[in-house]
């Protein structure tokens, strides 16, 4: 069972999803995208159980990376009819269930480091002159 259903995703597009072979689809999609998820958060649901991620965060990214194919399953970047031009971001267009780097951002924080800022540069001032010389 996935964090996101098809509620989630038919409201990330702003519609609802009707026939019966878009609700098949949109089921595939949202497994792949989980199992691709599992592939580098393994402990998914330990992150979820313990805290360290939401459970509606993860619902959100999985919904949105399977709104991403619905809405261009092709992979169209750029699309020119007459005089009528459209274009995709290259993230937008990609025809995989591919997350984008800050929703893996998002899955994979990174701990904070204690001694970020810990350390000051030292200054130290030019020899003299007559050192030089």
């Amino acid at each position: 069972m996935t964090y996101a259903n098809v509620t989630d995703v038919a409201d990330e597009l702003g519609r609802p999803i009707t026939t019966a072979e878009e609700l098949a689809q949109v089921n595939a999609w949202l497994r792949r995208t989980e199992a691709t998820i599992r592939t580098r958060v393994a402990d998914l649901d330990a992150r979820v159980t313990d805290g360290i991620l939401d459970s509606a965060l993860v619902s959100s990214i999985e919904a949105a990376v399977v709104a991403r194919k619905v809405l261009n399953p092709e992979g169209k970047q750029n699309e020119k009819i007459d005089d009528y031009s459209y274009g995709r971001t290259p993230a937008a267009a990609t025809v995989d269930l591919a997350l984008t780097d800050h929703e893996w951002a998002l899955l994979l924080p990174q701990p904070a480091s204690p001694s970020a800022f810990s350390t000051r540069p030292h200054f130290e001032p030019d020899a003299p002159a007559e050192v030089w010389t």
